[in-house]
């Protein structure tokens, strides 16, 4: 069905596809990749379409390659930006199945609200197309990490987590944008002062060339801020409508109590607060 297709795009299929060999969600990036090229951002060795696997002219093992670590998410991928090196990430996204993503992000990153403390919305530095794909947009973001990852280490850590979560929600709302999907998946943290020479995107654990662990500071040493990411099914509401009402629609986590025997339409924004 079309859920399952959806979700075979983003995951991909469990099966045995050898390490040289991409996968659907890899092919779509690398018959891309001379033009992202050219919009100035340089995919890994993998997604050329020259790649030839590195442990095939050498001895290692494909899994200790740093080439040989297949994509996660079929719609994020990383790239370098060729004008000054900075590691981002890139999102594809179908503007038929969410047309008002990138519109709240790049509200969320406009000049009156990036500079704000409080707001807690993954920066987006550019927002573009391909050429004759109208429905796909691409969206440049920084290089995130897993919120929780490494582990907090102090009470006072998880603490300050959540601190910055209820101030960047209650940014959110304040801005009359609820979320909708703020559930684990999409807490995300900046790891530019916690990992300063970054970490390999796919095998996290591991330096950009895994060869070895990432080394990384702790977060009482160097605090991070934490970031909300995926406004796909995100809303902005006029603030005349003090109190929207909108249909159930499922997120990432499935127990939001208004949800579990009613179709009712209910508040998104205090749906957002049963998230966190």
């Amino acid at each position: 069905d079309q859920i399952s297709q959806k979700m075979v795009e983003i995951w991909g299929k469990k099966d045995d596809t050898p390490p040289e060999t991409l996968d659907p969600r890899e092919v779509w990036w690398r018959d891309r990749y001379e033009q992202l090229s050219n919009h100035g951002y340089l995919l890994r060795p993998r997604y050329s379409p020259q790649w030839v696997p590195s442990w095939k002219t050498s001895n290692t093992l494909w899994a200790n390659c740093e080439d040989g670590k297949r994509l996660r998410f079929g719609q994020v991928l990383d790239a370098t930006r060729t004008s000054d090196g900075k590691v981002v990430s890139l999102k594809r996204i179908k503007r038929g199945d969410h047309p008002y993503e990138a519109d709240i992000a790049l509200y969320f990153s406009s000049q009156a609200l990036a500079s704000q403390p409080a707001n807690h919305c993954v920066p987006v530095y550019e927002v573009f197309t391909l050429n004759g794909e109208d429905d796909t947009i691409i969206m440049v973001t920084p290089l995130l990490r897993l919120y929780n990852d490494p582990i907090f280490d102090t009470i006072g850590e998880a603490v300050e987590c959540f601190r910055q979560l209820f101030e960047g929600l209650q940014f959110m709302h304040k801005h009359r944008v609820a979320h909708r999907d703020c559930m684990n998946r999409n807490i995300m943290l900046d790891p530019t002062h916690l990992y300063p020479e970054l970490f390999h995107p796919v095998a996290t654990n591991l330096n950009k060339n895994c060869t070895g662990d990432a080394k990384h500071s702790t977060r009482t040493q160097r605090p991070p801020k934490y970031y909300f990411i995926d406004f796909g099914i995100s809303r902005r509401y006029d603030p005349s409508n003090t109190n929207p009402k909108e249909i159930p629609i499922w997120g990432g986590d499935k127990e939001v109590p208004e949800f579990q025997h009613s179709n009712k339409p209910c508040n998104p924004f205090a749906t957002d607060v049963f998230y966190i």
